[in-house]
């Protein structure tokens, strides 16, 4: 597939879940057991409601969905989710369409990935998926105050990167990633149909 970025982008910056890598079989996957641990269960619609957001934000849902309240704490939810996608993370494959831009662009434009997961899961993720080496600049949920939908992670990325938000193009597969790049000021593309996920 060929994309040319949109005239006149300055800087690029990409999610990574869902985006850069093809994670969220595994995200789900680890969520499903979890829940099943916990008597619960979500499907895939809660799920891509939610993508984007904290691994705590997600789980704080599923225990209030879920009547759990009382039973399980978000940081056991979390903590078991976690224990299940590591198991699983070695197998991520990198999503092509939007890596060859990545690709395409390196040493070009400055980039940047912004991402609402856990700092130590998202380095090894791209660690597996041969993707580090592209990526000096990554924003995380362990590095702003407010997750998207909200624009902070976009925009802490511009200013690390230098550039003025409405010279910046993100890649996102998330409602609320999309959101928090128009928030920002920035051209929003939707990966979305780039390519079939298996989720």
């Amino acid at each position: 597939m060929q994309y040319d970025i949109k005239p006149n982008i300055k800087g690029l910056i990409f999610d990574l879940d869902g985006t850069l890598a093809d994670t969220m079989p595994y995200h789900f996957k680890g969520w499903k057991i979890a829940c099943k641990k916990f008597g619960a269960d979500i499907d895939k619609d809660f799920l891509k409601r939610l993508t984007g957001t904290p691994g705590w934000i997600i789980a704080r849902e599923i225990i209030k969905s879920c009547n759990l309240n009382g039973s399980v704490s978000v940081d056991e939810m979390v903590e078991e989710k976690l224990y299940h996608f590591s198991r699983e993370q070695h197998n991520i494959k990198p999503i092509l369409p939007v890596v060859d831009i990545a690709r395409k662009y390196y040493k070009i434009l400055p980039m940047a990935v912004g991402t609402g997961g856990q700092r130590k899961v998202i380095e090894r993720t791209l660690e597996v998926t041969g993707l580090s080496q592209y990526f000096d600049i990554t924003v995380t949920a362990d590095d702003v105050s407010n997750y998207k939908p909200h624009p902070e992670t976009f925009l802490k990325c511009a200013e690390l990167m230098k550039i003025a938000p409405g010279d910046i193009e993100v890649f996102e597969d998330g409602e609320l990633g999309l959101e928090a790049a128009r928030s920002a000021g920035m051209i929003a593309t939707d990966v979305r149909s780039w390519y079939n996920s298996n989720w």
